[in-house]
This record gives structure tokens, C-alpha cells and sequence, in this order.
């Protein structure tokens, strides 16, 4: 009777081994929690983690002293797009587009006044331009305004689409390029005919990327009442820093206006490489033989104040802000695609019941960590109507990092 007995207890261990795995020092099985509707089976079809969803928007000053920094940001792309792709284990489905900061110039030359616009940028995404017999760009030429992570020849497109050229505003807009491009009719209006249509896409996270050697002077009012003059000691857009659109305002519109179609705001990580000091990232304006510079920015034209606090108002440790006087911008790059490239938010195919759910994120140095429901692991679960998937938020001891090198999933049950 005796023995009998034991291999009883010892058979209802190992059932519940089994409908726990991944999950030892739980106090009850998961087959055990009230609601539960785990199978006793694993006869079922496998969940999938799907490819996740991120759309690019760089933002690039095209006025007359920015080539250098664009032919820099261009030779370093291949750096960027490879971290991108690394995503933690998880492939990416990446879309790419670029505007400039010109939408208008309202300017005041040698005592003449006049206000400009550049309806054929202003939001719009730009054509990739075809490559000149002297390898540069032929701008005004092309047609592709789109580009996705699958091309073959993205790298090479992407860096010819970056140099954006020198003939734009010197009043650079980029928060309200920004607005323009995605909060505008723009982005309902198709590619083909001048919009920025299917850019943005539903459950796609959205980063942003603005390289400009002086601050932002957006406002949504034309003509601009701020105008700029031909006085390059005189910094025009921070004097009149009152007359601009608030910074607030923007990162309100950017953070809670942008919409996937469940209502909720999308996940923006916003960068920029701006004029601030390449030291510590402060913006402190000073007059350098008489051109207003940003301090420990040699080659800014103005203190870039507007864009420390936009990068402040989405990440307080300024991981997302950089110096645009670096002599190379690799490392730059390679900080923002980390920042982009990584979701805390998966969706999942075929996912039944979320308690079944056991995700093993393998760390760089080889540290396996299992996650679901049950141990905190997962702390948010929602369906997505659209597609069916199931959307997966990852809780703080499961956090997943850029150089993470791998990700699974499968699902707890019982034999």
C-alpha cells in the first residue's frame, strides 16, 4: 500500500511539472487558475511573434550649410539599417521616407521683406533622387518617395535620399514638417498623387530622426509672425521664441494625436541631432565673430533650445538628443536605430489563452529569462480586432534590450 501511494504522489508531481514549465515556484498551476482554459494537450497551432512594425521619418535641414552633415549622416547608414534589422531576435518590417525642414521663409534682406513657401516640400516625403556621373545626387529627379526594409538596394537609396541639398529655407520648420507630413490631409492623400498616404501604418511604432544645425522656428500660422533676418549675429527664432508654437503644443500633438486605429496614441521615439554641446548636450547660445553659435558646437548657427526640450519631453535622459558637430555620426545612429529597433509591445499570432503563453528572451552574456502572465513576466494583454493577433506588453523583469539575441515563444500545457 505503501508503494503504491508514492508513485501516486510522484505521478501528480510530474503532471504538474509539466503544465508549469518555465515557470518553477509557482504556487498553483496554470491549469489550476479559476477562468483557465489551458488544453491538456499541446495539439495546437503554434503561436508566431510577428514581425515588428516600425516606420522612419528623417527630417533633414536642407538649407545652405548642411551638405557636409548630410554626406556624413549618408555614409553612415549602413550601420543604422544593420541595427535596425537586429531588433533584439525579432525581425523588423520597416518602411523609410525623408522630408526636409523647409515649409516657409519669412525673412527681412537688406531691409526688404517677403514671405516664401515650398509647397513641394512641407511635409511631403521627398523622390529618391538618381545618382550624377559625379556621384553625387541630381535633385528634382526620381519618383520612389517610399522605401521598405526588404529592398536590396535600400542602403543605397536611402543615402542618396538624405542629401536633401542646400537650396532650402534658412528658417527651418521641422515640428511643423513634422505636423504636416503626418497630422495633416497629406497623410490620407495617396502616394501617387502628392500625399504621404500608407506611410504611417496601424500598430507600427513611428521614429523620428531630425538633423539640423539650428533651432526649430515652426508655427502653424501663415505668414509666419516670426521673420528671420540677414543678421547672423542676431539668433531671430529664439528672440521671438513667444510668436513660435509652443514646444508643449508639438510633443502633445506628437505623442497623443497620432493615432493606430484601436484609438490608442503610437509609440514616437523622437531623436534629434541638433545644435547642442557636444559635451554635455546643454543649448547655450553665444556670439562666435559674429555668427550665433550653440557653445561646444563649432558649426551650429544657432543654440538649439527648442530641440533639447522637444527631445527632453519624450526621453528625460536625452539618449535621444546628439550633437550635430560630431565629427562622425556611426555612433549617433547606432543609439537611435537601438532605441527604435526594440518594442516593448509584440504582437502574436495564433495566441489562445495568455496564461499559456511562455516567452525565453535569451540575453547577450547567454542568461535565459522566461516570461508569462503568471510570474509578471507580461503585464498587459490586448486583442487586436483587425488581425486577430493578440498584442503582448512585456512587464519590468522581462524588459527587452537592443542586444538581446534571441526571443521564443511557446505555450505551457499539460501531458
Amino acid at each position: 500500500m505503501r508503494t503504491l501511494h508514492r508513485r501516486h504522489v510522484w505521478a501528480v508531481v510530474i503532471a504538474f511539472l509539466a503544465s508549469c514549465e518555465g515557470c518553477f515556484g509557482c504556487k498553483t498551476s496554470p491549469l489550476d487558475q479559476t477562468g483557465s482554459t489551458l488544453p491538456r494537450t499541446c495539439k495546437a497551432e503554434a503561436p508566431l511573434i510577428e514581425p515588428q512594425k516600425l516606420d522612419i521619418l528623417f527630417v533633414i535641414d536642407n538649407s545652405n550649410s548642411m551638405r557636409e552633415e548630410q554626406e556624413a549622416v549618408a555614409r553612415e547608414l549602413t550601420a543604422f539599417v544593420d541595427e535596425i534589422k537586429k531588433a533584439g531576435g525579432v525581425r523588423q518590417d520597416f518602411n523609410v521616407g525623408v522630408i526636409t525642414t523647409s515649409v516657409y521663409q519669412h525673412s527681412s534682406q537688406n531691409g526688404v521683406v517677403f514671405f516664401r513657401e515650398y509647397p513641394t516640400q512641407a511635409g511631403r516625403l521627398q523622390p529618391v533622387p538618381e545618382r550624377g556621373a559625379d556621384g553625387g545626387v541630381m535633385l528634382g529627379t526620381g519618383t520612389e518617395r517610399l522605401l521598405t526594409g526588404e529592398d536590396p538596394d535600400l542602403v543605397d537609396k536611402f543615402s542618396r535620399l538624405v542629401q536633401q541639398g542646400v537650396a532650402g529655407s534658412g528658417q527651418e520648420t521641422p515640428f511643423e514638417a513634422v505636423r504636416l507630413a503626418l497630422l495633416s490631409d497629406l497623410i490620407k492623400k495617396p502616394l501617387v498623387e502628392g500625399g504621404n498616404g500608407g506611410f504611417l501604418r496601424d500598430g507600427a511604432r513611428l521614429l523620428v530622426v531630425v538633423l539640423t544645425d539650428e533651432d526649430d522656428c515652426s508655427e502653424t500660422t501663415r505668414p509666419s509672425r516670426v521673420k528671420v533676418s540677414d543678421n547672423p549675429a542676431v539668433a531671430d527664432c529664439t528672440d521671438q521664441a513667444n510668436s513660435l508654437g509652443t514646444v508643449s503644443e508639438y510633443h502633445r500633438l506628437f505623442s497623443q494625436e497620432l493615432k493606430n486605429g484601436d484609438g490608442l496614441p503610437k509609440e514616437v521615439i523622437w531623436t534629434a541631432i541638433a545644435p547642442v554641446a557636444r559635451s554635455n548636450k546643454a543649448a547655450m547660445a553665444l556670439v562666435d565673430n559674429g555668427q550665433v553659435r550653440n557653445t561646444d558646437c563649432p558649426t551650429s548657427n544657432q543654440g538649439g533650445f527648442r530641440h533639447r526640450q522637444m527631445a527632453e519631453a519624450f526621453d528625460s535622459s536625452l539618449i535621444n538628443l546628439d550633437s550635430i558637430c560630431r565629427d562622425s555620426f556611426r555612433q549617433t545612429l547606432i543609439t537611435i536605430a537601438e532605441l527604435a529597433s526594440v518594442s516593448q509591445t509584440i504582437e502574436v499570432k495564433n495566441a489562445p489563452d495568455p496564461k499559456m503563453l511562455q516567452f525565453s528572451i535569451t540575453r547577450k552574456g547567454g542568461e535565459l529569462v522566461q516570461c508569462t502572465q503568471l510570474n509578471g513576466g507580461i503585464e498587459s494583454v490586448t486583442q487586436v480586432e483587425a488581425t486577430g493577433n493578440t498584442r503582448i506588453r512585456f512587464g519590468s523583469q522581462c524588459k527587452r534590450r537592443a542586444d538581446d539575441v534571441g526571443i521564443g515563444i511557446k505555450l505551457l500545457c499539460a501531458f
